[in-house]
């Protein structure tokens, strides 16, 4: 019996009757008659792929690449469809091919991963904004106007339109909008503030400075906040600046070893 899939068309002319062919193919044995069986009927059905990837263009991906995607969407329909389920081929290859490239969408073309519904929103806003702009002229269509058109609320819509924005990453180093000096993007990220390991320090100290006995207490402050020399310390007290020396030590270990305790 000859390979030759039938040419016989429906009424698309891109979907051609194949079905004596997959049910040859379906009693084939693995080997050289069957691959070429297989390729005669994934190049009958190229056409309707073709068709499938052209609805998808001017979304930021080349038509090739689609058509390829779709080419290989096409591929797994053949090799998955089961004729005695008695479905048409055509009815299971159409979602299998367009589930092949929203998937290419979702899994390559976004920058950063963006969950489902994001998606599904972004998509659902930008087709309410196609169908808007032939009644709407001269302005854009606004929130609540594409949320009444496509059956959303007004938060999804937003979310929907920063989706829009969001599918692909500038580098930092690009430009902010409407500088003139250079400034970039990375130029206004923040970095991390090293104060606040001290406001940290300094919440773990206060109460046990607090603690301290008052001539400590004003010793500690003398010398850290008003910046006291020790002699000059030793002279408004009244002792030696060996003792201011030992008593900021032992304050400063104390402090050090109950701090630590109290964190253990």
């Amino acid at each position: 019996m000859p390979n030759r899939v039938s040419v016989k068309h429906h009424p698309h002319d891109d979907a051609p009757d194949t079905t004596e062919a997959f049910r040859r193919l379906a009693t084939l044995p693995a080997g050289p008659e069957r691959d070429t069986l297989r390729d005669e009927i994934v190049e009958a059905w190229l056409p309707m792929a073709d068709r499938l990837a052209v609805r998808f263009r001017s979304r930021g991906e080349s038509l090739e690449d689609l058509r390829q995607v779709a080419a290989l969407g096409l591929v797994k329909a053949v090799d998955r469809y089961d004729p005695e389920r008695g479905h048409a081929f055509e009815s299971y290859a159409v979602p299998t091919v367009t589930g092949e490239i929203k998937r290419h969408f979702r899994d390559h073309m976004w920058t950063l991963h963006v969950p489902r519904r994001v998606q599904d929103l972004r998509n659902r806003v930008r087709f309410a904004c196609q169908d808007l702009s032939g009644t709407i002229s001269g302005r854009r269509p606004t929130i609540p106007e594409i949320a009444e058109h496509a059956g959303m609320s007004e938060e999804d819509v937003r979310e929907g339109l920063e989706a829009l924005e969001s599918f692909t990453a500038l580098s930092l180093d690009a430009e902010v909008p409407g500088s003139e000096d250079g400034y970039s993007l990375g130029d206004s990220l923040g970095a991390p503030d090293g104060a606040l390991d001290t406001v940290v320090d300094r919440e773990a100290v206060k109460p046990r400075l607090q603690a301290l006995p008052e001539r400590e207490r004003a010793i500690l402050y003398m010398r850290f906040f008003d910046d006291m020399t020790q002699s000059s310390i030793a002279e408004r007290l009244g002792i030696s600046q060996m003792h201011v020396s030992r008593l900021i030590s032992c304050c400063c270990n104390r402090l050090r070893d109950q701090v630590m305790k109290d964190a253990a």
